[in-house]
């Protein structure tokens, strides 16, 4: 059965797509651009400051159904000019101190509303998917 997962804490959409979809335990969160949930205008400053209010917006979604960044197992993040990576990479790392999510990273040509990032994330309910004794060795010697 699918849930539709919506909060005013979070922009709304800008399209016919939900914030969020639960599925049994996994959250597809829909992708968040650095909209600004009051006014729905993307936030001024630089690519820190956008990829900061993404990273924000993403939290109040996953807050919605009492979930973290420690239950995001995947994200993908699409730049406008991979110029910024190493900049959102070091804002990005201040989420995920520990047992950060597999993620993909691509260069688009652009984004809704002119925006330079967008970040979409999948989350699992349960708990124990980001913990350290999750973590797989490779024993194959």
């Amino acid at each position: 059965m699918k849930k539709i997962i919506s909060t005013n804490e979070a922009p709304a959409a800008v399209g016919p797509y939900s914030q969020a979809v639960r599925v049994g335990s996994t959250i597809y969160c829909a992708g968040q651009i650095p909209l600004d949930p009051k006014s729905g205008q993307i936030v001024p400053g630089d690519i820190g400051a956008q990829t900061r209010r993404v990273l924000e917006n993403i939290t109040a979604v996953l807050k919605a159904e009492g979930l973290s960044f420690q239950n995001i197992v995947k994200t993908t993040i699409f730049l406008t000019d991979l110029a910024d990576f190493q900049t959102v990479n070091e804002i990005y790392a201040s989420y995920f101190k520990q047992a950060p999510p597999a993620r993909s990273t691509v260069q688009v040509s652009a984004l809704p509303k002119g925006a330079h990032i967008e970040i979409e994330a999948i989350a699992m309910v349960d708990q124990d998917v980001a913990t350290d004794e999750g973590t797989v060795s490779d024993t194959s010697g």
